[in-house]
């Protein structure tokens, strides 16, 4: 039998240290050519209404038995809130959302689990800024700037909480009551002190950890704002959203690494972040997540880059001292994630007796293509 897992199943048995082991584990796997994956392909169409339609996967499996594609369906467009410029999307209607991850056997090719994405993709997001901050940041850092109040500020959260010894939040977002609210659920969350900020500066005042979690179309990392012993983490646009003023005062770059090349085509190797097919490649329509004409941001920092692989062979371990400033970020390896994250997940439900169950055979047919 085939599961289909939603997302109130995997909210109830994937906990975020599952969710950084295992993805630990697949970054070394993929360092030591035991896993495999492309970056994250997009397709985008303009609809007839002025917006973009956009399909996206991203694949990747490992010999330790799990294939999975993850495949959003969006229809996507900028507008302003509260003065800052946002990226928005939506599936049939604002609202609803299409994200789907199929897993797979490597052993024996079967369907083994369609797996709604939204809790399972907060969740490995929150898992690499985890992993950014464990390897990076300050051993004794206590304080969080967290800069935005939505899914992927809570999810943020529960990694923090996972690697270090948090003591206090300071969280600001353009929304005087979103960030009331996830304050308060914070502060009753982890009991904590949280304090909701009533603009930047404060945010940034003592921190030690700085998280971009928002879906702003613009830079959100303040460059004057940065002190020393600062680590920085950003979700959604990369280091594009950090700007290259911020970028200048990083002194340690830790990307986990970089998708490898096809098989023999070794001039195909690519660190872009995601890569974009287009109808009307030529039109501007202002909806686009990168300048047109232009590739999506890949090493921005390479005289500062350190990746996974360094830290596993010790040939480079990352901060030299507590006054550095440090920035972490996946690379383009979403594909190698989700056969991790899925995997694990499919194997708790399994344990549960969770899922809805469907046929295989269903899936399967006696014509060969």
């Amino acid at each position: 039998m085939t599961l289909v897992i939603n997302n109130d199943m995997v909210a109830e048995i994937l906990t975020m240290q599952d969710t950084i082991d295992v993805l630990e584990s697949a970054y070394a796997d993929l360092a030591e050519q035991e896993a495999v994956c492309r970056p994250r392909i997009d397709i985008q169409i303009p609809t007839s209404d002025g917006k973009v339609y956009q399909w996206g996967t991203m694949e990747g499996g490992s010999t330790k038995g799990y294939f999975a594609i993850r495949m959003k369906s969006d229809v996507t467009y900028e507008t302003v809130v509260d003065g800052n410029r946002t990226h928005q999307k939506y599936c049939s209607k604002p609202g609803l959302f299409c994200g789907l991850i199929l897993l797979t056997s490597v052993e024996t090719g079967e369907p083994l689990a369609f797996i709604n994405d939204g809790i399972l993709q907060h969740m490995r997001v929150g898992a690499d800024g985890g992993i950014g901050v464990k390897y990076m940041s300050r051993e004794d850092s206590e304080v969080v700037c967290m800069l935005g109040s939505g899914g992927m500020a809570r999810s943020h959260m529960d990694a923090f909480m996972c690697v270090r010894n948090i003591k206090k939040l300071q969280v600001y977002s353009p929304t005087k009551e979103n960030r009331e609210t996830y304050a308060e659920e914070m502060r009753a969350k982890w009991d904590i002190e949280v304090i909701a900020c009533d603009n930047e500066e404060d945010a940034y005042q003592g921190a030690d950890i700085i998280a971009g979690c928002t879906n702003a179309s613009v830079p959100v990392v303040r460059a004057d704002l940065l002190q020393p012993g600062m680590h920085i983490l950003n979700v959604g646009g990369g280091t594009g959203m950090v700007g290259p003023e911020a970028q200048e005062k990083v002194d340690v770059y830790f990307r986990f690494g970089n998708a490898p090349h096809p098989e023999g085509l070794p001039e195909m190797a690519l660190a872009d972040e995601w890569i974009t097919y287009a109808a009307r490649p030529d039109v501007d329509n202002g909806l686009r997540q990168k300048p047109l004409g232009t590739r999506a941001h890949g090493v921005a920092m390479p005289d500062k880059v350190m990746y996974f692989s360094d830290l596993l062979a010790g040939t480079n371990r990352g901060r030299t001292s507590s006054d550095q400033i440090s920035y972490s970020e996946r690379g383009n390896l979403q594909g190698n994630q989700f056969h991790a994250v899925a995997g694990r997940t499919y194997e708790l439900a399994k344990e549960a007796g969770l899922g809805n169950e469907i046929p295989t055979e269903w899936l399967l047919q006696d014509i060969r293509d």
